[in-house]
């Protein structure tokens, strides 16, 4: 049984990691995927190969999701094609690894841009297209609740999701269900800095002993896109191997 079936959705920051994983796992239940990129067009346009070559459906949609022109003209062209939206996936972020002291006016600004503000320009352009009975998605993280002592502002960011997710959850019912995912250690770029003892060290304090892959996140997010969550809102659900249990 295919969950999405004629289901269109949008998945921001998709050509690698949770994003790519996301696109594929709604494709393969039958949805139509909006595969939003900003600069890696390469990785993009094989996944859209990589979709397309198994017969399933899927468009291009580039966009800086920062910039509330470039989201806007990605919503038009969406919406030109499939009419309407039942599905989004705030999944779109960036991480730069730092003290609070070094995090520059500049750079707390590209972060919030993105990783927030990016999701206030997208739910606007997006949200007088979506059916009744959609589904929002907030792609946030565990250190919405813990913190970070490498990254304030990406867990200042991803909190501000959560509290956007939550406000949006009591406006939009019955209409629209909007929730969201908090993935722990996933091995995706993110971490392409651990080295093997880090790597090792996170595995330890791990319940599960091991570390986080995209398609777990992916079979969250397929959860909360589909009627088996159709009486869910304004939840967060965990997926982080019990390294944060709350």
């Amino acid at each position: 049984m295919k969950l999405l079936r004629d289901k269109n959705a949008i998945v921001t920051g998709t050509s690698r990691g949770i994003g790519r994983a996301v696109a594929i796992k709604f494709a393969e239940n039958g949805a139509f995927v909006g595969i939003n990129y900003r600069r890696s067009e390469k990785s993009a346009r094989e996944l859209l190969t990589y979709l397309k070559d198994r017969g399933y459906g899927g468009m291009l949609l580039k966009a800086d999701i920062s910039s509330r022109k470039d989201v806007d003209n990605m919503v038009k062209r969406f919406v030109s094609e499939r009419k309407s939206i039942d599905i989004l996936v705030l999944n779109a972020g960036i991480y730069e690894r730092g003290s609070f002291m070094d995090i520059s006016e500049d750079r707390w600004s590209r972060v919030i841009s993105t990783n927030l503000t990016g999701c206030y320009y997208v739910l606007k352009g997006s949200l007088p297209f979506m059916k009744e009975g959609g589904s929002i998605i907030f792609v946030s993280s565990q250190l919405a609740f813990k913190g970070s002592r490498h990254g304030a502002d990406y867990a200042a960011s991803k909190a501000g999701m959560l509290g956007l997710m939550r406000s949006l959850a009591l406006e939009l019912a019955p209409k629209i269900r909007v929730n969201a995912v908090a993935p722990g250690t996933i091995d995706t770029d993110m971490i392409s800095d651990y080295t093997e003892e880090m790597r090792k060290r996170r595995i330890e304090e791990i319940p599960m002993k091991r570390l986080g892959k995209p398609e777990d996140v992916a079979n969250a997010c397929l959860f909360l896109a589909s009627n088996l969550s159709e009486y869910i809102t304004g939840e967060v659900i965990n997926v982080n191997g019990g390294l944060y249990i709350h």
